[in-house]
């Protein structure tokens, strides 16, 4: 086996893992089922990644990567007004988790059904966080100094952020029978949704 098909049955491998774990949590997760799934034995699968734990980490990892690169590319774009890479940050999270909605609830129920998991989960949203922090926080400091916008602590507008984007898809299956009309069409909501928690951190930070 070369070493692209390698890299595609573990590609294979990983893609039928993220399904199992988030439609089923970690404990439901079964290798034999992400085995048939990905269309290689279980032996094989063993040959890829050892235990079920190093695909779950592996697959918590890729996805705060994924999202780190999404939102923080934006974020931390010296080239951009303070204001428009906010904005764009605001956009990217809510886009990473539209692209994975399952994930909120699945890192919520297993921090619940587990709490040993929550050390896996915050190291990796740690980093993510940490890594762009200091930078910010000090050119919005300044931004605020020369009056451009409100003073504000990084890490609470952070807070702000994730809040107003993953409630959006944690409540969306209990919402959508209750608002009838506006949440008829999926697109149309969610992109009325994320234009509105962009306005809504706007006007937190903007100058009146």
């Amino acid at each position: 086996m070369d070493n692209q098909e390698k890299q595609s049955k573990e590609q294979q491998i990983l893609a039928a893992a993220e399904q199992e774990f988030l439609t089923k949590g970690y404990d439901g997760a079964r290798t034999t089922s992400i085995a048939q799934a990905a269309g290689v034995t279980h032996a094989m699968l063993h040959y890829y990644f050892r235990t079920k734990e190093q695909l779950f980490e592996r697959i918590v990892d890729e996805k705060f990567a994924t999202m780190s690169h999404s939102m923080f590319t934006i974020l931390g774009d010296p080239s951009l007004p303070i204001v428009e890479r906010i904005k764009g940050g605001i956009a990217a999270h809510f886009d990473f988790i539209a692209a994975n909605p399952l994930l909120p609830r699945f890192v919520i129920n297993e921090i619940v059904s587990r709490p040993e998991r929550y050390e896996v989960l915050y190291k990796r949203a740690g980093f993510v966080v940490n890594s762009v922090y200091n930078g910010l926080q000090a050119e919005v400091d300044c931004a605020a100094e020369r009056g451009e916008i409100e003073r504000v602590d990084v890490k609470m507008l952070f807070i702000s952020i994730m809040s107003l984007n993953i409630f959006t898809f944690v409540a969306y299956p209990f919402m959508e029978p209750i608002m009838g009309e506006l949440m008829a069409n999926r697109e149309q909501f969610l992109a009325a949704r994320k234009a509105e928690n962009i306005e809504t951190i706007l006007r937190r930070i903007k100058k009146q």
